[in-house]
């Protein structure tokens, strides 16, 4: 059961200021760097939206092909945004439960510089036509090595960090960061050893690759998430997690559940018939893990509206464990072996799904950790609540159409598909009215993250407001004290600490 959570004192906001102070650098870095690739990544997948239904837009050099500009839009997402986004989550996260400075600054910052080296010469590859053709693994092999020394580079101090830790003190935040810096190697050098230097048939390296993809989003950029979301329900409402239980039974279930999944991708190939399958119900299963979390955090945060309704930080992290939820249902759907499976395969479908859990569910998480990381390691506060509210809303709008939009079209375009006797255009001209509301959709967000990038920019130059109370969204910001939302109540995320 949860145990309450010791009071503030003195020394423990010393502490804080210091690890605070010790990041400020590299975690800017990484968040301004990956807002940055990711309005590359926007402005691309508008370019490839528009190119679904209008196939002379920018048909003139071969870079500008929608082969090379569609793998470029998903790499910069998932390498220029979503991995820097979780490095800083990750370094501020862990020096912040584990009670320890950042003692290893200059090395965070070669290797994050290294890491977006690897970004650029990755997309460079893709668009000079060097990609390899692999799904969510397009870089070049040369793009590699030099990713995965500098990931290893950035997380193993957080790893340090952690075995120094206070005795006796684990948090379930901590459980769910150290899970997905472990698992992320072994994916990684697994698919990359499996494909690239030990080469068999390809029916099985599309299986590989296809496992891969769905590792990423269920073993790394979903612990990363809830680990974060751990941590901020209760800081901000000042609240213990509503259930230990329920929180480890979380945890476990999706350790269990996630490596399975992925096969289901290659149903009707001639490959054992078993394997499909079990990926088609490990990620049906899904469901227990992100449904246990989701209802952990909601019950936690619902203790208190008020916070609810103004702080920023809240918003957005349960926008985001929303939209784990509907993510949930959604693997249930569209992995049933009898109906929608087949009809994912070849159409719209699978870009909303994986476009649900890396915006809607990780990036919004993400986004609620900015608005609350960001003031305490530039000392400075949010400039305006309106960029804020901008960013929420436009976002919202335009996720919600490019998922829902990308997932409900694809069915429609996977049954034309599956209907033998009418001809193969047929499944495309269903598809036009979905890609040219994604493509408008798309607009929307690419505004949203221009107040995001422009806010933050703003305050890692500290040209942010002096102020010893948080930017909320109500109409005094002065509502609360220092210690309401996104303020710092108490220095324990989680309740009974996991020994």
């Amino acid at each position: 059961m949860s145990s309450p959570n010791p009071p503030t004192t003195a020394a423990d906001a010393l502490l804080r200021a210091g690890i605070d102070r010790s990041l400020r650098h590299p975690v800017m870095f990484f968040l301004t760097s990956g807002a940055a690739w990711l309005a590359v990544s926007i402005i691309l997948g508008m370019v490839s939206s528009m190119k679904m239904h209008n196939p002379t837009f920018l048909d003139g050099p071969g870079w500008l092909t929608y082969g090379r500009i569609f793998p470029a839009h998903i790499n910069t997402f998932i390498y220029g945004w979503g991995f820097q986004a979780a490095f800083a989550a990750i370094i501020w996260l862990m020096a912040r439960l584990s009670r320890q400075e950042c003692r290893n600054v200059g090395t965070i910052l070669t290797a994050g510089h290294l890491w977006n080296l690897g970004v650029s010469l990755g997309v460079l590859g893709i668009l000079s036509g060097r990609g390899t053709g692999m799904p969510w693994m397009e870089f070049p092999l040369f793009a590699w090595p030099i990713m995965l020394l500098s990931y290893l580079a950035i997380v193993v101090w957080s790893f340090i960090q952690f075995r120094l830790r206070p005795v006796g003190h684990t948090y379930i935040s901590q459980w769910y960061l150290l899970a997905a810096i472990i698992w992320f190697p072994w994916i990684f050098l697994t698919a990359n050893i499996l494909l690239h230097f030990i080469t068999g048939h390809p029916l099985m390296a599309a299986g590989i690759n296809a496992w891969f993809r769905s590792a990423l989003i269920f073993l790394f950029f979903t612990p990363v998430a809830l680990g974060a979301a751990y941590y901020l329900v209760p800081k901000v409402t000042g609240r213990p997690v509503h259930s230990y239980s329920l929180a480890m039974l979380g945890f476990w279930s999706l350790a269990a559940i996630a490596p399975w999944a992925g096969m289901q991708k290659l149903i009707g190939t001639p490959i054992p018939y078993f394997l499909p399958y079990i990926g088609a119900a490990a990620t049906i299963l899904f469901f227990i893990p992100a449904v246990a979390a989701a209802a952990n955090l909601i019950k936690t945060a619902i203790a208190d509206g008020k916070v609810m309704a103004y702080s920023p930080t809240l918003r957005f992290t349960l926008a985001g464990i929303v939209a784990l939820v509907i993510l949930g249902f959604a693997a249930v759907f569209l992995n049933l072996p009898g109906s929608t499976l087949r009809m994912t395969q070849f159409s719209l479908t699978g870009y909303g799904f994986d476009i649900l859990a890396l915006y809607a569910f990780f990036s919004f998480v993400m986004f609620g950790a900015i608005y609350f990381i960001v003031p305490r390691v530039t000392r400075r506060e949010w400039l305006s609540t309106r960029f804020i509210r901008w960013h929420f809303y436009l976002s919202i709008y335009g996720v919600i159409a490019v998922a829902f939009v990308a997932l409900f079209g694809g069915l429609m375009q996977g049954a034309a598909q599956e209907n033998w006797q009418e001809p193969w255009v047929n499944a495309m001209t269903q598809a036009y009215p979905y890609v040219i509301t994604i493509t408008i959709a798309w607009t929307f967000v690419l505004v949203s993250n221009f107040f995001f990038f422009l806010h933050l920019l703003l305050m890692w130059l500290r040209l942010g407001r002096r102020s010893a109370h948080p930017t909320l969204l109500g109409q005094d910001d002065h509502a609360f004290s220092a210690h309401g939302p996104d303020g710092e109540s108490n220095d324990v995320e989680t309740p009974a600490p996991a020994h």
